[in-house]
């Protein structure tokens, strides 16, 4: 009797094998789905800032009598670490519309006579963004980049 009541006790090397190997799975299911969710973070954020950005450009043009900001510079932020901008006072420096733009990994480049095309490129294409047709010295656009699993894709977003 003693000897079924030993045999009885704990578990079989089967057991905890099957519980390090589901334990196992889940820490690798884990580990592939950090980086897709923090890179979704990142570019969120990215579209978060280019909206902010393009939005008080907006708000000072409403405020101004439809004068663009007079300065568009900024200190590095850390997350918008440099903009390529035309002068944007009054008499604007592109006198011609913007025929293309290739936008770095880490930058913004805001843009006035300008529109974006009627798609945005495919994950990849990092050749110049060909601007959209019949701009005014009044359209601004933001051309920047967010990442995708394979590389990174350049995005226009008017104003």
């Amino acid at each position: 009797m003693r000897d079924l009541i030993k045999k009885q006790k704990g578990f079989t090397i089967i057991e905890v094998l099957i519980v390090l190997a589901i334990a196992g799975l889940i820490i690798l299911i884990v580990f592939l789905a950090v980086p897709s969710l923090q890179r979704n973070s990142r570019n969120t954020q990215r579209k978060n800032d280019i909206s902010a950005l393009l939005g008080s450009i907006q708000e000072s043009t409403n405020n101004n009598n439809g004068q663009l900001p007079t300065r568009a510079t900024a200190a590095d932020s850390g997350k918008l670490s440099f903009y390529a901008i035309a002068d944007l006072e009054g008499n604007l420096q592109n006198a011609a519309a913007v025929g293309s733009v290739t936008p770095t990994e880490s930058s913004i480049q805001l843009n006035n006579f300008s529109k974006c095309p009627a798609a945005n490129p495919a994950p990849g294409a990092i050749a110049a963004l060909t601007m959209g047709a019949s701009p005014t010295k009044r359209n601004v656009t933001a051309v920047y980049r967010i990442e995708t699993s394979g590389a990174s894709q350049t995005i226009c977003q008017d104003l």
